[in-house]
């Protein structure tokens, strides 16, 4: 069922989100040749402890860490670890959520650690891109399958990789909330979208081919073919003024 939020859900929706920006933020300060993706995952979520929040990927279906921290060719779902750690030239994608007041702010940002090659920038440049056409099929009358194929047309006109096999969704008292978006378009349009839904909008391109498999840790996600995968998400909200970002400063 979707879930309709009215103007005050909204507004602790956007505290979450702008927590779950701000822990961001702080990784981003910090990401660099040599930090280990433990030491990013305790800034984290000592950023979300600091503003009343919780680490809402903690213990989520099991997940035992407070954030993902995924890199290179690991798409999504990269378990923290004090042995590993960042080198010049790696690609580096951190799912971060925070809960506020029983609400959820999820998003995603990929980072360039110091020299990366320019087909990995172009990559998360097009990622990026096709968040934001997603996001603005965001409006009320349209449905979900207008998000879907204008994130995917996106990774059509750049000879992109999109993965299929996970998918944005609805998000609000629940991480994963109805409905699910996919980041390509299928046979059905899919429901309409109305003023009040809440989606986290997250397309997961690669620079090879979209087939992807779980490593024996049962969570990290890689490419099949071992080439670069980047992820961007952000919760949105639908409003009679447009949509907006919720995970943002």
């Amino acid at each position: 069922m979707v879930s309709i939020k009215n103007d005050e859900q909204i507004k602790i929706m956007r505290e979450a989100g702008r927590i779950c920006a701000l822990a961001h933020k702080a990784i981003e300060d910090a990401i660099a040749p040599g930090i280990s993706t433990m030491e990013l995952s305790n800034i984290a979520e000592q950023t979300i402890k600091k503003h009343n929040a919780i680490a809402t990927f903690r213990g989520m279906y099991g997940f035992p860490e407070a954030v993902c921290i995924s890199i290179n060719d690991e798409v999504i779902h990269g378990i923290p670890s004090k042995k590993r750690k960042l080198s010049d030239g790696d690609v580096v994608s951190v799912d971060i959520g925070a809960t506020y007041h029983g609400y959820v702010g999820d998003a995603a940002r990929t980072h360039l650690v110091g020299n990366v090659r320019e087909d990995a920038k172009r990559l998360l440049e097009v990622t990026k891109a096709a968040f934001y056409a997603g996001m603005n099929e965001c409006i009320e009358g349209n449905r979900v399958g207008d998000i879907s194929a204008a994130v995917e047309s996106v990774a059509i006109k750049n000879n992109i990789g999109v993965v299929r096999d996970y998918v944005g969704h609805g998000v609000g008292a629940k991480l994963h909330e109805d409905p699910e978006v996919p980041n390509f378009a299928t046979n059905k349009k899919g429901i309409r979208l109305y003023n009040g839904m809440t989606v986290a909008i997250e397309p997961m391109f690669n620079l090879g081919t979209g087939k992807i498999y779980v490593e024996s840790d049962d969570w990290t996600v890689r490419t099949a073919d071992g080439k670069i995968s980047c992820h961007f998400e952000n919760s949105v909200a639908l409003t009679k003024d447009g949509p907006i970002i919720l995970t943002a400063l």
